[in-house]
């Protein structure tokens, strides 16, 4: 492509831009506002003056990315991947993007048919540790269904750990779930992910900064942090080391004028931490998602009254608890079995075991399944205190 641009320059433009800038180039961002980006285009693509603030050897390398740019090419790829590319200023573009300032993204390559301004209206980051403790992993689930249940997006980054548990989370609680990545949107990673990220595709929004089969570097994991961060109304860390990425996503987040939040560990766990130490700062302290709803939500979105202890299947949503109780109370059940007393089909419940499992409430045996004692263990009210 040269000289003349599509009618919809000014978009195209961008989409093109996409393989020429890399996230968060605050010189390029500066361009665009200034200049706009069929002009920005124009300069690379014909050879005309350097653009201030770069030396002659990176515009000579953004010139010749721009060159090899096709984005007719990209724009049809994106088209067979069920991908749209979501300009600044259309109706779809969530405006609070807006305060990154010249670091806000060119464009946003979006995969999923909600709407990404609407869903960001109303979220919540939930990030943490990739090697995640089971506890970790649990309480991050926890926040992803109790978030999802009360009517909130929740956004993560498709990572293992944490990210994925939250992601999981709710979908188990047939919610809505944003996975933000570092690559291409038609390129699950990490691979190990690809089924959940489908999955996010098919129930939710997968975003991203980089066009069609571009790939993730450790810059791009860093910069996509600041997306998150701008997206939601809030961050929540869940396990973190001093050097964690999750770490970084919270610090934006404080910068940008959001909430901040942390979910205190074990005092002798590293993964913990970093979060203890982002809670000395200026972060509040949250153990649930009624503690999360309270401080992002509007002026009386408030959590419920305390009642006490929970057991554990409280926190589950119906489908999964009607699974749960199908369960024998002793031995193992084939999921043909469950099915049959939840009154459902074997392909629901296998993912709602599944589910489950994760979560600590059954274990595999076989071809049988079985509560575990975490599952069977009542809470006891506790009368004595006040």
């Amino acid at each position: 492509m040269s000289g003349k641009l599509a009618p919809d320059g000014e978009c195209f433009a961008r989409m093109l831009l996409t393989r020429v800038i890399e996230p968060g180039d605050e010189v390029a961002g500066r361009w665009l506002r200034e200049r706009g980006a069929e002009e920005v285009v124009r300069r690379l693509r014909e050879g005309g003056r350097r653009l201030p603030g770069v030396t002659d050897k990176r515009w000579a390398g953004m010139r010749a990315r721009a060159v090899r740019a096709e984005p007719e090419r990209d724009r049809a790829a994106a088209g067979e991947a069920g991908v749209r590319f979501v300009c600044p200023g259309t109706t779809e573009w969530p405006v609070q993007l807006d305060d990154l300032g010249d670091g806000r993204p060119v464009g946003l390559w979006v995969r999923g048919r909600p709407s990404l301004r609407m869903w960001a209206l109303r979220s919540v980051a939930v990030v943490g540790a990739r090697a995640c403790t089971e506890y970790g992993a649990h309480t991050a689930a926890d926040l992803g269904a109790g978030l999802a249940e009360r009517g909130w997006v929740v956004v993560s980054g498709g990572a293992y750990g944490v990210d994925g548990a939250a992601h999981r989370g709710a979908l188990a609680a047939g919610g809505a779930t944003i996975a933000v990545l570092a690559c291409g949107v038609d390129r699950p990673y990490p691979r190990g992910h690809t089924e959940l990220i489908s999955r996010i595709a098919h129930q939710g929004l997968v975003v991203g900064e980089l066009p069609p089969g571009d790939h993730p570097t450790p810059n791009r994991f860093i910069l996509r942090n600041r997306v998150i961060a701008a997206l939601t109304r809030g961050t929540v860390v869940v396990e973190a080391a001093y050097r964690s990425g999750a770490l970084v996503t919270a610090r934006a987040a404080q910068r940008l004028g959001r909430y901040a939040m942390g979910v205190p560990g074990p005092v002798t766990s590293g993964l913990s931490a970093g979060v203890h130490e982002l809670l000395r700062g200026d972060a509040v302290l949250v153990s649930d998602a009624a503690d999360v709803v309270e401080l992002v939500g509007q002026m009386g979105e408030l959590a419920p009254e305390r009642r006490g202890p929970l057991l554990p299947r409280d926190l589950l949503d119906p489908a999964a608890t009607q699974v749960l109780a199908a369960l024998p109370a002793g031995g193992t059940a084939a999921a043909d079995e469950i099915a049959r007393e939840a009154g459902t089909t074997a392909d629901d419940v296998v993912g709602r075991l599944y589910e489950l499992r994760s979560l600590g409430f059954v274990e595999r045996h076989g071809d049988g399944w079985k509560l575990t004692r975490q599952a069977t263990i009542p809470v006891q009210p506790d009368h004595g205190r006040c």
